[in-house]
């Protein structure tokens, strides 16, 4: 479902996160989601350590990851009401197809932590650029469950960390444009 953009300018002017709970079939198949994953990571990355991953989860395992959510927040939250363990139920199934990203640090590694994370962070915005050049629209989420060492625990192990829900499909509606930062605030000249 490869969309030519016309020109790189115009696929990174045209690209909008899409909110994953109005994102819907067709999403990409497995093989699509591994092309755009060797994409992301054509990202910069001192020392090449690649210092993070991605991990695709399928179809056939939302239940499980839904499970996974609601089990983990009751136990953080025996007090939970019932709307919140749904929407941890719902987070699980949003969007055709989900991509875990991981930050991966090598710990072992002179290159600091922060540039380690910058790369991660980078190379989750490359899957999104690839997301929108295969003609899809993706939403990077994190809430609650990326912060949960328990979820973690069932993608990864410390030190890493989750980087975010990559959530994939078409959009189920037009999708709208943010409001975007004064341009005249982007920027500066440096008078040293």
């Amino acid at each position: 479902m490869f969309n030519d953009r016309s020109t790189p300018l115009s696929l990174l002017s045209t690209r909008r996160s899409g909110k994953p709970r109005d994102l819907v079939a067709p999403g990409p198949g497995h093989d699509e989601i591994v092309a755009m994953i060797r994409l992301a990571g054509r990202t910069p990355d001192h020392g090449k350590l690649a210092p993070w991953r991605f991990v695709i989860v399928g179809d056939d395992r939302r239940d499980a990851l839904a499970a996974l959510l609601v089990d983990a927040y009751r136990a953080e939250r025996p007090e939970a009401g019932r709307l919140e363990i749904e929407a941890m139920d719902q987070f699980a199934r949003q969007a055709p197809a989900l991509v875990v990203a991981l930050s991966s640090p090598r710990t072992d590694s002179h290159i600091p932590l922060w540039e380690q994370e910058l790369s991660t962070g980078a190379a989750c915005m490359n899957l999104l650029h690839a997301v929108h050049a295969h003609g899809y629209a993706g939403g990077w989420l994190t809430g609650w469950p990326a912060f949960s060492d328990r979820v973690r625990d069932a993608f990864g192990q410390a030190p890493e960390r989750i980087a975010g829900f990559m959530f994939i499909g078409t959009p189920g509606r037009p999708l709208e444009e943010r409001p975007r930062p004064d341009e005249e605030k982007l920027w500066s000249d440096w008078r040293g």
